[in-house]
């Protein structure tokens, strides 16, 4: 084992400078995506177009980011993640600014589909970077500050975001504009000349490929855990539990608020947790326990009709999502190998939580017209235990041998998707 290191499992390993960098470029780009989500509807309604139009601004977005994250992949494999990268800013920071100045809906459309482009170019690249940049037995911790850097954001920017639209309605891209050239001048070079060694021609691995690591019954699990999470936090969250409260519950807007701030809450005490719990003990572990609790809340809160008690379980709901989150990407992490090339491999981890976003808010919402909000929820929490089901049999990926040999971690990971 290298000088320096620390054995398998244990948390003292330092994180590298440029992992801070990582997480504090999530966070500005977060908080800048979050300024201008309350905006975007009412810009969209300001060219006199309908509800249905205004809605598919934000889907466009997120089909742009879903239609390009295998070319994203293949371009990170290509041109290595730093380019990539720079290239995801520099594109989102000129979709963004040219949204401010849009005279029209289709400019609107336009714009905001490239930048969903760079989103997607950006967070494929930032994995990636992410994977290599951090020592094998500390992933977890890495993966999980890098998404409360994210959360963090997600939480802040909207809060923001409502005071700007008091000024104009294009202030908040305007502002998001400057949050994202801030990323890019100060994370760019600090990241220059650091993104991790590269294998010499003797350590050379051939890049993995989606194909080769779907033969791999923990990246399999990982793709049902990610679509579950997208279906669950990303889709079902947003769309279902603000209308479940208002209507069921009979409560205003600021009580759905509530839940969906609780739920944050939740997940951002856990991430940090989770992630040292992944590196400690394994990958597994967490992921079943987060998988569990975020099936039973999740199912259950279509079901309480006591507000105190919706809050409660959002909470509990929070924390079985934060618990899955860390562990998941560290796991994925450990399928590649900080020495292989795996781009397209992470785009379609990440491709497989946008789809669930996509279809978890259309499924649950037909049936919550057709049967109810229980039925919804609980079908809900029923796509968290079919992940479960993939986890059970998963095999767990934390490094558990010291290693001299820098190659080690790839060949385990190659002996691992072999087996199968």
């Amino acid at each position: 084992m290298a000088a320096g290191d620390s054995a398998p499992g244990s948390t003292k390993v330092r994180l590298p400078r440029e992992i801070w960098v990582l997480v504090v470029a999530a966070f500005v780009v977060a908080i800048g995506f979050g300024i201008v989500a309350p905006a975007l509807p009412a810009f969209a309604r300001s060219f006199d177009v309908g509800y249905t139009a205004a809605s598919a601004v934000i889907s466009l977005f997120a089909g742009f980011r879903l239609a390009f994250a295998p070319v994203g992949g293949r371009l990170v494999g290509r041109f290595g993640e730093l380019w990539i990268y720079a290239a995801g800013l520099v594109l989102a920071a000129l979709s963004t600014g040219a949204t401010a100045f849009a005279q029209s809906y289709w400019q609107l459309l336009v714009f905001r589909g490239v930048g969903g482009i760079g989103s997607t170019l950006f967070t494929v690249s930032a994995i990636s970077l992410l994977i290599r940049l951090s020592p094998a037995e500390a992933r977890g911790r890495a993966s999980g500050m890098w998404a409360t850097g994210f959360l963090l954001g997600s939480i802040a920017g909207p809060l923001a975001g409502g005071g700007l639209i008091a000024i104009s309605l294009r202030a908040p891209f305007l502002v998001y504009t400057v949050a994202l050239t801030v990323a890019l001048a100060i994370s760019v070079p600090l990241l220059r000349g650091r993104t991790g060694a590269r294998p010499s021609e003797e350590e050379e691995v051939a890049p993995l490929t989606v194909g080769r690591a779907l033969r791999h019954p923990t990246y399999r699990a990982a793709l049902a855990a990610s679509f579950a999470n997208g279906w669950t936090v990303f889709g079902v969250r947003v769309a279902l539990v603000p209308l479940f409260v208002i209507e069921v519950l009979r409560n205003s807007e600021t009580w759905a608020g509530f839940a969906l701030a609780v739920f944050a809450a939740g997940n951002t005490a856990t991430l940090l947790w989770a992630g040292r719990i992944a590196d400690r003990r394994g990958r597994k572990p967490p992921v079943v326990v987060g998988l569990v609790v975020s099936a039973l809340a999740t199912g259950a809160l279509g079901i309480i009709e006591v507000p105190l008690v919706f809050l409660a379980l959002s909470l509990v709901a929070g924390i079985g999502s934060g618990l899955v989150n860390p562990p998941m990407t560290a796991a994925v992490a450990d399928v590649i190998g900080s020495r292989a090339r795996g781009g397209t491999v992470l785009a379609g981890f990440q491709m497989a939580a946008d789809v669930g976003a996509i279809i978890g808010p259309l499924a649950a919402g037909m049936v919550a017209q057709i049967a109810g909000f229980g039925w919804a929820f609980g079908v809900t929490g029923l796509v968290s235990v079919l992940a479960l089901l993939f986890w059970v049999r998963a095999p767990e990926t934390l490094p558990k041998v010291e290693r001299c040999d820098p190659t080690a971690e790839t060949v385990a990971g190659e002996r691992a998707v072999g087996a199968e």
